[in-house]
């Protein structure tokens, strides 16, 4: 088992950003199933307390309803839902642009994600992220989009960069000095290596008119 989408209840102006496989397993946070329906996708199951969807669901989709009393908010939910099931990717839709409280909750539920061993991304209509540990990955470049590296543990150290416009060399980010944002990948791809801590890495549009 490997890929599993959840749809969150945020905003999503741009469906076209959407990319599910047709044999992924879906998983609907509360209002999310507002995103599936409008795609035409049946998920395989709804899950949450239900305080932001109040309508008639299809009979042939599970549903797993909890009270509004909860730790858990229902993105959380749905990513519990996912590592049980064993699942080792999960991409989430519809987690950014809405509550502030909820964004930052689920940027903190993509470390969880990583925490457990698995690979986790938000995707939403101008950006891309995920987090990196130490090791080396490549990312290619995305016409369009800043790219920025930001320290979520206090500190990242050994950082290498390769391929893009302003490269680090075993340098050094930590959480209270955001340094590494709007940088810009100029190779087809570039290559991160960090030795200790954990990167947010964000793809973000660049979304401003130029001046004539």
């Amino acid at each position: 088992m490997s890929e599993c989408y959840i749809f969150s209840g945020s905003e999503i102006l741009n469906y076209s950003v959407i990319e599910i496989s047709d044999d992924s397993y879906v998983i609907c946070a509360d209002a999310g199933y507002l995103h599936a329906k409008r795609l035409g996708i049946v998920p395989d199951c709804i899950i949450g307390d239900f305080d932001t969807f109040g309508g008639e669901i299809p009979k042939n989709i599970e549903v797993i309803r909890y009270r509004a009393e909860k730790d858990d908010t229902d993105t959380m939910l749905a990513v519990k839902l996912a590592l049980e099931k064993g699942y080792t990717d999960i991409c989430i839709y519809g987690a950014l642009g809405g509550r502030f409280d909820h964004t930052i909750a689920n940027v903190q539920t993509l470390q969880y994600i990583y925490n457990h061993g698995r690979n986790g991304r938000i995707i939403s209509d101008n950006d891309y992220i995920m987090l990196q540990g130490s090791g080396t990955r490549t990312y290619s470049r995305r016409e369009g989009y800043y790219f920025s590296l930001l320290s979520i543990s206090d500190k990242t150290d050994g950082i290498t960069t390769e391929g893009l416009k302003y490269n680090l060399k075993n340098a050094t980010l930590t959480s209270d000095f955001p340094l590494g944002v709007s940088n810009q990948i100029l190779n087809e791809f570039a290559t991160i290596t960090v030795k200790n801590g954990l990167l947010l890495v964000i793809f973000s549009k660049d979304t401003h008119k130029k001046a004539l």
